[in-house]
Order: structure tokens, then C-alpha cells, then sequence
């Protein structure tokens, strides 16, 4: 049997090393799997997520991609390791650069990793992607909405094309309808290249309809 995707292994995280706001706690993603984190705000789901897209380094316990033990986190993580997790956070406006217009925004990865010829194919398969209209990619954060503003990090999130995604109560501050169509276009995504899921949200309705499993935050810890 091949590898699991994304394996987390008796994880223990946080801010202050007196309170950890994250212990003991493991999950397994299988390449191709959608999986659904559950739990209400505060209990540690967003700092698992971090340490997930080595974004936190934890205090103790191993994270693996695809079998490979994680040694380095952030900016010194191989690029590799760094470019296979696109991620998506609750809050839009602070995970932009309000300075940016959101093609600036979604091209941002590509310009990072030396890929700028790329840039203009790729900024238009990704604006229709998430539903972006030509007129908007040039505006800057404040001139958008926040349904506009998180297509464009999850069109960002998905520039590199990476085969882990990890949405992180992604429509939490959204409409119905706006829901539905990133909803849509990560299954878009996941079903032309076999990419791996992981949900986080406290809504259980959402994750019940959008995954192949769901899970609780308190059945991954252990004591």
C-alpha cells in the first residue's frame, strides 16, 4: 500500500510552550481522500492546520508527506515539501497584502518560485477557475468583496497546482452562493488531479455534503 498523503503523528502545538493549544493529536489523509476536520472555534483546528502545511513548527510528534519525514518548517521547509500544500484561511483580508491586486495576489506563488512566464496563461485559467471576471483582477483588496477576495486566495492556493489542499474554515465568512461555488471549484480541482483534502470547519452540514469522511477534533488526541 502506498504512502499516506499527509500523515500527522501524536502532535503537540502552540504559541506558549506552558499551554499548548494542540496535544497528542494525529490524523491520516490517503492521496486522493477528502476528509473533513470538525470542531468548535477555539479547540486548536487552525494550529493543527498550520503544522499540517508546515506553517508551525510543533513542540513534539512528526508530520510526514507522502512518507517522508518533516524535518525543516516555513521559509527553510524544501520547496518541494513547501509547494505540495495549497492553503486557505477563514479570513481573507489578513492573508493578502493589501498593496496587491488580486492577480498580483493569485500570481504571487509563481512569481516566488521564478515561473513568470507561466504567469499570464495561468492567471487566466485560474481567474475562471474560481470565478473571477477580468475587471476584478486588477482591483486591490479593499475594492473587493470578501466572497471575491477569498476566490482569489483560493485561485493563489491552487497556482502551484498542489496535490495537497487545505481549506481552513474557507467559507466561514461567506454567503450560500458564494459557498457553493468554491466548494465546487476545489472538487473541480480535486477530481482532475487526485489531490488530497482537508476540510476544517465547525459546520458539520458542509462537511457531511463536501467529504468522503468527517472526524471530530476530540477523537484525535490522546489523552
Amino acid at each position: 500500500m502506498a504512502d499516506p498523503a499527509l500523515q500527522l503523528t501524536r502532535i503537540t502545538a502552540g504559541y506558549d510552550r506552558r499551554t499548548p493549544v494542540v496535544r497528542n493529536a494525529s490524523l491520516t489523509l490517503h492521496t486522493g481522500e477528502s476528509v473533513g476536520l470538525l470542531g468548535p472555534s477555539g479547540c486548536g483546528k487552525s494550529t493543527l492546520a498550520r503544522v499540517a502545511a508546515l506553517l508551525h513548527r510543533p513542540e513534539s510528534g512528526e508530520v510526514h508527506l507522502d512518507g517522508n519525514l518533516i524535518h525543516r518548517w516555513r521559509g527553510r521547509a524544501p520547496r518541494e515539501q513547501r509547494t505540495m500544500i495549497g492553503v486557505v484561511f477563514q479570513q481573507p483580508r489578513l492573508a493578502v497584502d493589501p498593496r496587491l491586486t488580486l492577480q498580483a495576489t493569485i500570481t504571487e506563488p509563481l512569481r516566488a518560485t521564478g515561473r513568470t512566464k507561466e504567469i499570464p496563461d495561468r492567471l487566466k485559467e485560474l481567474a475562471r477557475t474560481v470565478g473571477l471576471t477580468p475587471d476584478l483582477l486588477t482591483r486591490r483588496p479593499h475594492e473587493v468583496s470578501d466572497g471575491q477576495l477569498q476566490r482569489a486566495c483560493l485561485a493563489r492556493a491552487l497556482a502551484l497546482h498542489p496535490r495537497i489542499l487545505i481549506c481552513d474554515e474557507m467559507t466561514a465568512m461567506l454567503d450560500a452562493s458564494t459557498t457553493a461555488a468554491l466548494v465546487a471549484a476545489v472538487e473541480n480541482y480535486r477530481r482532475t488531479t487526485d489531490a488530497t483534502l482537508l476540510a476544517i470547519t465547525h459546520d458539520r452540514t458542509l462537511l457531511t455534503r463536501w467529504c468522503d469522511r468527517t472526524v471530530t477534533y476530540d477523537t484525535l488526541t490522546e489523552g
